[in-house]
């Protein structure tokens, strides 16, 4: 059984359909990359998972469980499913470490010495320690952006989705953030994520999802997708983000 399925996926906003039938899997331990043009509807499908937006219909189901079940009790589906968003979403008023710890209180029922014992754990583990007792916007953009995914990992989750966790950011820092999904990807986190970056995709990736305009165009292995699609839509968007990519690195 897969641990996310999501079948026939539609999302309407007015007389605009951002997802069109949107059916795929992810299996316990797989990193799912999803790649698509500005306003595919890749972050739509991401909120959906969770219900952070409402799908207009279709059905997505975690574990054996249906989250499109309005009874569904959505807060227990979100304590094991860890979200970064990619503008960080941290709180500004709060040090790093109350960022951590904030969640494990409130949503784990942890106590205070162990919340703040397993945050400061965590800040250690991914290098930012001494940060802990410093508000996120004495970070750098790549520090605040790796202190989000430490959030996500202090909770323990089953499975991770990440939306362009590194689109915030400028070019230099992106390294740091992708070297820590790195790691986390090799011990064995199952991971959703919507990035643009080809080089981290085909590091870690099993799979490689295209979508555009709310379907999707083209699945299979980095190797499958990035040097033999199938679709003429595919070619045109690596294309582009390639031409972007040699820009970037140009001196």
């Amino acid at each position: 059984m897969a641990l996310i399925e999501v079948i026939d996926l539609k999302k309407r906003y007015g007389d605009l359909e951002v997802l069109k039938g949107i059916d795929f899997h992810v299996e316990k331990g797989e990193r799912i990359v999803i790649m698509g043009p500005s306003g595919s509807g890749k972050t739509t499908l991401l909120k959906c998972i969770v219900r952070l937006v409402e799908p207009t219909s279709g059905k997505i189901f975690f574990d054996g469980i249906e989250v499109t079940d309005p009874d569904v009790d959505i807060v227990e589906i979100r304590r094991r499913i860890g979200f970064v968003f990619q503008s960080f979403n941290l709180f500004p008023h709060l040090k790093v470490i109350d960022n951590i710890a904030l969640p494990l209180r409130v949503v784990k029922g942890m106590r205070r010495e162990e919340a703040y014992s397993r945050a400061l754990a965590i800040l250690k583990g991914i290098g930012l320690e001494d940060k802990a007792y410093n508000y996120p916007l004495q970070l750098s953009g790549g520090q605040q952006q790796r202190v989000a995914i430490a959030r996500a990992l202090a909770m323990d989750p089953d499975v991770m989705l990440l939306d362009e966790p590194t689109s915030a950011l400028d070019p230099e820092l992106v390294g740091e953030v992708l070297e820590l999904l790195e790691d986390i990807a090799r011990k064995g986190m199952t991971m959703v994520i919507v990035t643009h970056e080809v080089d981290f995709a085909e590091d870690i990736a099993d799979r490689v999802i295209i979508i555009d305009e709310g379907v999707i165009v083209e699945e299979g292995t980095p190797e499958e997708v990035f040097y033999h699609p199938r679709k003429e839509r595919t070619r045109r968007f690596l294309r582009r983000i390639l031409r972007k990519r040699l820009h970037a690195k140009a001196p």
